[in-house]
């Protein structure tokens, strides 16, 4: 982000810059909690993305493999890295750096921009094959719908759908449709999740108390590190955050930092908006996410069902129809519409911006020139979506290329930990750096991430 400047430089009609400081954007912090839940946002962009592909297909295609045994890898992937989110968010707000420039201070190789955010460009690259197959569920649906018109021929025109609403879209567009996505179909899961209680057929306190036990079926190891990589708050998530506080404006009304008392305590108070944005996204997708994996462990496996690459939309929407009846297949239609497409529509604006903040480390636009930037994002957006449409017609098999994307993910987790340890402890301004208790949040979550990450190499190395 540039310095300030005494007032917003643009011309009328023209838009503003996000990632430039003006001296007018400054802004107090609300200090009530009503206040603070009035200027969240980002954080239900980040459920939009969240509570997608990995939710509904890995989350469920995990419980339908292995039961109820790995519901424990679900709550440590909501819980724990949540505080590495906080801490990149902070990091941003504090020094009006985007997420890709703090990062490039990692230590290491550079080659233009420095290893960390070359390691970033490729698990992307990897996660379109997740982008692909939340094409191919999205068409699946409306092939159930109008099994006239092909599974190969709705995705093209899913992709003109999103490249006609992303092409220009500002945070304000991302944000409305993203909340609106959210509220849709999370509640109406839950739901089916709570009845499930009342089946004994398929749900047992017994067997939910095996889900805490810290055990795996060997088999199910793959789905777990996909699901550990992409449920909560995923590697590619991670780096997207920064961007959406970035164009909320969290570090816009904070100013640059001065290192005057009004900037600390501006600092600290938008923090603590942005720590309320996490929290309240935290417990959306929380919520969502165990309820998908009841699901699938409760009626998928229990029938012996497991989501495959044809039949992927009929067997999930089976956890609908067998807790509500028959009649529910077309919610589950519309909220798997709304949920998987919700997550492209999110994932492509969040990642065409980080590309585009790429190429300006990269030095082919200077960093005021937020034009350039625009028309950078734009060319990002159909770089994504084609080279994704390109993934799902090379592969079709979205369940296989979910899990692929979510071990990539996966494996770039300890990076960012790492990172986020890095930036905490030799990059945050000293006044605004986190106190005892989440700077001992970060060590034990970063810890727990790394630990994960290196038994699932001893076990894959053996």
């Amino acid at each position: 982000m540039s310095s300030t400047v005494p007032a917003k430089q643009t011309e009328p009609g023209a838009v503003h810059d996000p990632y430039a400081f003006h001296q007018a954007d400054i802004e107090e912090p609300p200090r009530t909690l009503g206040g603070m839940l009035r200027r969240i946002g980002p954080g239900m962009i980040l459920s939009a993305s969240i509570v997608g592909s990995g939710e509904l297909i890995a989350t469920t295609t995990l419980g339908a493999e292995v039961g109820y045994v790995a519901l424990w890898v679900i709550l440590i992937s909501c819980f724990i890295k949540p505080v590495v989110q906080s801490e990149l968010g902070r990091y941003s707000i504090a020094t009006g750096e985007t997420g890709l420039a703090g990062f490039n201070n990692v230590p290491g190789p550079k080659l233009g921009v420095n290893w960390v955010v070359w390691a970033w460009a490729f698990m992307v690259i990897m996660t379109l094959f997740q982008i692909g197959a939340m094409f191919a569920g999205v068409a699946q649906v409306l092939n159930q719908l109008m099994p006239s018109v092909s599974v190969n021929l709705w995705v093209p025109g899913l992709a003109v759908i999103t490249l006609f609403l992303l092409l220009g879209g500002g945070y304000e567009r991302v944000e409305k449709l993203a909340t609106i996505k959210v509220g849709l179909f999370t509640m109406l899961t839950f739901l089916c999740a709570l009845m499930l209680t009342s089946r004994p057929e398929f749900f047992s306190w017994d067997k939910l108390a095996q889900g805490v036990s810290f055990q795996l079926p060997p088999a199910g190891l793959a789905s777990a590190v996909a699901v550990f990589g992409i449920t909560g708050v995923g590697a590619a998530e991670l780096f997207m955050y920064p961007y959406w506080c970035v164009e909320k404006g969290y570090a816009r009304y904070t100013g640059p930092a001065d290192g005057s008392a009004d900037w600390k305590r501006r600092a600290d108070g938008w923090i603590a908006v942005m720590n309320a944005d996490i929290i309240a996204s935290m417990i959306i997708y929380t919520v969502a996410t165990i309820a998908f994996y009841l699901l699938g462990a409760g009626v998928l496996n229990s029938q012996g069902l497991v989501p495959a690459s044809k039949d992927m939309i009929p067997v999930l929407s089976r956890m609908y129809t067998q807790t509500l009846g028959g009649w529910s297949v077309w919610l589950f239609y519309a909220g798997a519409i709304a949920t998987l497409y919700g997550t492209i529509f999110a994932a492509t604006a969040a990642n065409s911006r980080v590309f585009a903040d790429m190429a300006r480390l990269l030095g082919f636009f200077p960093a005021g020139d937020y034009a350039a930037r625009v028309r950078y994002r734009n060319g990002f957006v159909w770089a994504l979506i084609l080279i994704a449409v390109a993934f799902f017609y090379g592969v079709q098999s979205p369940v296989w290329m979910v899990k692929l994307g979510g071990i990539c993910q996966a494996a770039m987790l300890p990076v960012i930990a790492i990172g986020a340890l890095y930036l905490r402890f030799k990059r945050m301004p000293q006044a605004v750096r986190a106190g005892w208790f989440m700077t001992g949040s970060l060590l034990i979550s970063s810890s727990v991430i790394i630990l994960v990450m290196a038994y699932y190499a001893f076990l894959t190395g053996h």
